[in-house]
C-alpha cells in the first residue's frame, strides 16, 4: 500500500522529492526494499503534523505536500490540482483536497470526513458527521434537490488525505496548541480553522478508497483487481 502511494507521489510534476517519514522500522525497511526514500521520526509526536514537521525542519523547501499512507491509489493529478491554488496565491498558508459523495452509506460513516467550502473555495468546516444537513435530499449535480436514495446525487463532499503547507506556516502550525473542535472531532485539519487560517480546497475526482479499517482493506483490495493491479 506503502508503494502505491510513493509511485504515485513520484508522478507528480514539481515535486523535488519523495519521503516516507515514519516511526516504523518495518516501514522504513519496505520502502528502502523497493527503491524509496524514508527517515525514521520520533515515536512521541502527537500527530501527523509533528511528524510531518520535524522532516520539514531538515529540508529547503517552499511547500510540503503530505500524501496520507491510507490512500493506495491517490492520483498524481489529485497531488497536483491540490498545489495549484498555493504555486498561484502565495497568501495562502494551507491547502487539501474533496471530491463529491454519491454513496449514503459513505455519507453516514464516521470514517469518511466531510468538508464544506465557501464560494471561493477555502474550507468552512471539516466533520465526521454529515455535513451540511440535507433537509430536501441530496441535491443533484446541478444543485437542484431531489428524492436522497436517487443515483447519482451528490450527497455533500469527502475530503480527500492530502495536504500542501508552505514551509514556514507548518513550523507554524505545529507549534499551535490543539482546539477543542480537534479534540471533539480528531481532525488536525480544524486547528488551523480554530486559529483563523484559511485552508483552500480544491475539488477533485478521487476514488473512494481509504483504508482505516479491515472492511476499507477489502475494499481496495477489490478495486486493484477491477483496474488489473
Amino acid at each position: 500500500m506503502i508503494q502505491h502511494v510513493y509511485e504515485s507521489a513520484s508522478k507528480v510534476p514539481g515535486l523535488d522529492r519523495i519521503l516516507v517519514a515514519t516511526v516504523d522500522r518495518r516501514i522504513l525497511e519496505t520502502v528502502r526494499g523497493f527503491g524509496g526514500e524514508a527517515v525514521l521520526t520520533s515515536p512521541n509526536h502527537a500527530s501527523g503534523t509533528d511528524r510531518l514537521a520535524e522532516v520539514a525542519k531538515k529540508l529547503k523547501a517552499e511547500w510540503v505536500v503530505n500524501v496520507q499512507g491510507d490512500l493506495p491509489f491517490v492520483q498524481p493529478r489529485t497531488i497536483a490540482r491540490t498545489l495549484r491554488p498555493l504555486r498561484l496565491d502565495r497568501s495562502i498558508p494551507m491547502g487539501t483536497a474533496r471530491t463529491p459523495i454519491f454513496q449514503r452509506e459513505e455519507w453516514f460513516n464516521p470514517n469518511v470526513v466531510k468538508v464544506v467550502s465557501d464560494a471561493h473555495g477555502f474550507a468552512l468546516y471539516f466533520s465526521r458527521a454529515p455535513v451540511p444537513f440535507l433537509r430536501e435530499g441530496a441535491p443533484s449535480r446541478d444543485g437542484t434537490n431531489s428524492p436522497a436514495l436517487a443515483r447519482a446525487r451528490i450527497w455533500g463532499h469527502r475530503h480527500v488525505g492530502v495536504y500542501i503547507y508552505r514551509r514556514d506556516f507548518l513550523m507554524k502550525f505545529a507549534r499551535l496548541r490543539p482546539t477543542a473542535l480537534e479534540r471533539t472531532e480528531g481532525l488536525e485539519q480544524l486547528r488551523a480553522l480554530a486559529h483563523g487560517y484559511r485552508i483552500r480546497v480544491a475539488d477533485v475526482d478521487e476514488p473512494s478508497v481509504e483504508v482505516d479499517t479491515p472492511e476499507d482493506l477489502t475494499k481496495a483490495e477489490h478495486f486493484l483487481k477491477k483496474r488489473g493491479g
